[in-house]
């Protein structure tokens, strides 16, 4: 990720480091390969990978399967599935990505990694709270009220309070930890904000079925009205198609 955030990299430098890593080498070489790019012959040059992909999707993909690895290594609740948080994650980040090319707002290049942090502070509760976990998933379902809502009712704080703590910890830019923090608050959608992004990218993949675990209670309404939360007008088709291109390609990873 170091040599990743440097513009000035080589791609023969970026495929000698990926070549050192056998599983991300295969993913970046299988996502190269793939109906998205819909190129003739097989691509099997992690350094020509790099040259097709480009940087942007490159760290975009390096970051998610770096982030879902070490949640995988976690030991989770009863319940909790890590393949679906995993999937939403990278859902909303793609989601996110292609949102901000549509909006004026500031820092744009932090929505992906916003959104694939927005929702830390729910493994957070699940790892070191099972129990108040347990109780806030009950609530959810029976009371058809959303996660934040239980969390706030139970723990006096929620995950994106918690997730935006740790992206401070962690030494984050500030504006990625906003983000984080008021995905879910209220939105003008005339004035879009990294964290309006986030948050419509969050409801549209929801929307669209990809639940961050399947006990989470579905949103039945349109993913594109979803998209007017960030300031998406017209072009909420396009981004919604560039989407399920985009994420069908990389969903597979996250098994």
């Amino acid at each position: 990720m170091g040599s990743l955030a440097n513009d000035n990299v080589s791609f023969a430098e970026l495929g000698d480091l990926i070549e050192k890593d056998a599983i991300l080498a295969g993913n970046v070489l299988r996502l190269v390969n793939s109906a998205f790019y819909a190129r003739r012959g097989t691509i099997s040059s992690a350094r020509h990978a790099v040259s097709i992909l480009g940087l942007s999707k490159l760290r975009n993909i390096a970051m998610s399967l770096s982030v879902a690895r070490m949640w995988n290594q976690q030991k989770w609740p009863q319940g909790w599935v890590p393949s679906y948080f995993n999937k939403h994650s990278v859902a909303a980040a793609t989601m996110a990505d292609l949102i901000a090319a549509e909006v004026r707002i500031a820092f744009p290049e932090g929505a992906f990694t916003a959104s694939l942090l927005q929702n830390t502070g729910m493994l957070l509760i699940a790892m070191g709270l099972p129990d108040e976990h347990h109780r806030i998933r009950d609530m959810h379902v029976s009371e058809k009220k959303p996660l934040e809502v239980c969390e706030r009712q139970l723990l006096g704080t929620n995950h994106a309070e918690l997730g935006a703590e740790t992206c401070e910890t962690w030494g984050l830019p500030e504006p990625i930890m906003a983000a984080v923090r008021d995905h879910h608050a209220d939105h003008d959608p005339a004035n879009p904000t990294l964290a309006s992004v986030v948050g419509a990218a969050d409801i549209a993949v929801g929307r669209l079925g990809v639940l961050v675990q399947e006990w989470c209670t579905p949103d039945s309404g349109d993913p594109a009205e979803a998209l007017a939360i960030a300031g998406v007008g017209v072009r909420a088709p396009n981004v919604l198609e560039a989407f399920k291109a985009e994420y069908e390609a990389v969903k597979g990873f996250f098994q």
